[in-house]
């Protein structure tokens, strides 16, 4: 996830989607993600205190301040480029598991109060645009033993 002081996100024949200061999720499904991995993530994105306070240290959360939320899927995330010249996508999981996981972030995303929560389209060319605030740029990665 990306703090951001806005982003967008266009896909060719459809409307611009749009936020105003929040986070950039770019979200990546392993094959074996499941609902509670969603949940863990989008409650992690929510509450995470990254936001500055009055004093400028790292220590509100979007919810907290009220922020946007632009989750956009990506595949990529489980490219593995340690060997050859070409990443391998083996680990990422295939769009019938991917998708409902993916919409099921940004869902949770609004169920926890977000204020505005904009997508991406799932396996759509899309250009991400945003103004990174900070920088600041988090992995959030569901807990498990084994990671590839």
């Amino acid at each position: 996830m990306q703090r951001v002081r806005r982003a967008a996100v266009e896909v060719p024949g459809e409307p611009t989607r749009r936020i105003e200061g929040g986070l950039v999720i770019l979200v990546g499904v392993a094959r074996d993600d499941t609902e509670a991995d969603a949940r863990w993530v989008a409650e992690k994105c929510a509450n995470l205190r990254i936001f500055p306070d009055e004093h400028e240290k790292m220590n509100r959360s979007l919810l907290e301040v009220g922020g946007d939320a632009l989750v956009v899927s990506q595949f990529t995330l489980y490219g593995n480029a340690r060997k050859g010249r070409r990443p391998s996508f083996v680990h990422a999981a295939p769009p019938e598991v991917a998708d409902p996981l993916y919409r099921r972030v940004a869902e949770i995303l609004q169920d926890l109060g977000v204020a505005r929560v904009e997508t991406g389209t799932f396996q759509a060319h899309m250009v991400v645009s945003l103004e990174n605030d900070g920088p600041v740029t988090i992995l959030v990665d569901s807990p498990r033993e084994e990671r590839p």
